[in-house]
């Protein structure tokens, strides 16, 4: 793997922890919104990542058949809604209470969305580190030869 592909990858890694802390913010936005339908409330989003492979470009072994295969960066596969119970309380003076007095509150623990948005955080924050290094080794190859 050559130095080029470090920025490809630490560029894709920022792109899907922005999604992330995308999500993890609407989620904490939406933690008391409340609706009388449990078809209407909002459900908790969480993307979904995956590696993304490229095939080498190294030789590989005279006794292997198949390429090898290489981290090119993370991918993301969709954003899910979370399948979690939502929670039903019983309000009946609530202005949107059902017929049987019933709101429903999405399934959204906002501790849990806040240490995920730390994480989310810190991660891109790596990801920063990880091209800033990158790229001042590759200003210190450009001057060997001065």
């Amino acid at each position: 793997m050559s130095l080029a592909n470090v920025f490809s990858i630490a560029g894709s890694g920022m792109s899907a922890q922005s999604i992330r802390l995308n999500a993890t913010s609407s989620n904490i936005a939406n933690a008391e919104t409340v609706s009388s339908s449990i078809d209407e409330t909002y459900r908790a989003r969480y993307p979904v990542f995956a590696h993304a492979m490229n095939d080498a470009q190294e030789e590989g072994s005279l006794f292997e058949d198949q390429p090898k295969a290489v981290g090119a960066g993370v991918q993301v596969m969709g954003v899910v809604e979370s399948q979690e119970a939502l929670q039903a309380r019983y309000d009946p003076n609530h202005p949107m209470a059902n017929e049987e007095g019933y709101v429903y509150y999405p399934n959204v623990n906002v501790v849990e969305q806040m240490a995920d948005m730390i994480s989310a955080s810190r991660s891109f924050q790596t990801n920063v580190d990880v091209l800033n290094t990158a790229k001042s080794m590759m200003q210190k190859v450009l001057t060997l030869g001065q």
